[in-house]
């Protein structure tokens, strides 16, 4: 069955929605404007002419930023599909170059793994495509699904858990976790659970990864201390009687700077697995495809 067209797409600018969309994503005239180097004033008189044509305010002020309508919000799946696609058909007429082609990437992930992971990758991008920008933020779960469909986001790396049909994920890394403590010591089963531990979270509250672990199997442990990075909480088990539990691999970069002594896990927990996320619409595009490959390749030969 064919749908007859839209009489209103006739008289559209498509240009427009390229505005709509970088609009949607940064939540803000000015920086958009700046993104499409063009002036606030041409972006104001764009969503103008686009509000005009859709009869819908599409955004509203919001303190130095706007917020999108409900007609903005179901709009902008498809508007950025849209501008994907169309960027993908372009690309593949000329072969992607990440150092020409690759302009900005906004990765988010929790505030425990960025000292692990972002290094690595601005390191790699610097050499690959010296003019990209590379941003990293906190990442939002309960949001990731609309930021990735949106573009807000290129990729997020998080734990693994169950996702929407359309975002799509690959595993990143796995490892097991082992108990940093200051000193040596026999630690089995009972000493674990019987000892003060320190934990570490992005988070105001909740369980961390390990203790939704331990809590599956039966367990629970005393969490006397809760610290938002690995950084802070090794200094704090080196003068101290805490335990840390922490990935393996981790562990050992850290424990290095800090000092301690690492320990087996004397509970059998599943591995940590981290993971890739990324939109479905965004699957085919080059420089997604370039980014993941990248990611992919970094974690497995230095993590």
């Amino acid at each position: 069955m064919t749908l007859p067209a839209d009489p209103r797409l006739d008289r559209l600018d498509l240009n427009l929605f390229r505005v709509f969309d970088c609009v949607y994503r940064e939540r803000n005239l000015t920086r958009a404007a700046a993104l499409l180097h063009v002036s606030q004033s041409a972006v104001s008189h764009a969503l103008a002419r686009l509000r005009s044509q859709l009869d819908d305010p599409l955004f509203v002020r919001d303190g130095a930023g706007v917020v999108p309508t409900p007609l903005a919000d179901r709009l902008a799946g498809d508007i950025g599909q849209a501008l994907a696609l169309l960027q993908q058909s372009l690309q593949r007429t000329r072969g992607f170059s990440p150092e020409r082609d690759l302009a900005r990437v906004t990765l988010a992930m929790s505030d425990t793994l960025e000292p692990a992971i972002l290094p690595l990758l601005a390191a790699h991008l610097r050499a690959a495509s010296p003019a990209a920008e590379l941003h990293c933020v906190r990442l939002d779960r309960a949001n990731l699904r609309t930021d990735l469909a949106a573009g807000r986001i290129d990729l997020a790396i998080d734990v693994a858990q169950p996702t929407a049909d359309d975002v799509h994920h690959a595993a990143l890394w796995r490892d097991e976790f082992c108990v940093l403590s200051a000193r040596r010591r026999k630690l089995d089963e009972r000493a674990y659970l019987a000892a003060s531990h320190v934990t570490v979270s992005s988070r105001r509250s909740g369980p961390t990864v390990e203790d939704i672990l331990l809590s599956r199997l039966g367990y629970q442990r005393r969490v006397a201390l809760r610290c938002q990075n690995y950084e802070s909480a090794c200094r704090i088990v080196a003068g101290s009687d805490l335990l840390l539990t922490l990935p393996r691999r981790y562990a050992q970069q850290r424990r290095r700077e800090s000092g301690g002594v690492l320990l087996s896990l004397p509970i059998a927990v599943p591995p940590l697995e981290l993971h890739l996320y990324w939109h479905r619409q965004h699957d085919q595009e080059p420089a997604n495809h370039w980014l993941r490959g990248q990611l992919l390749s970094l974690m497995h030969a230095h993590l």
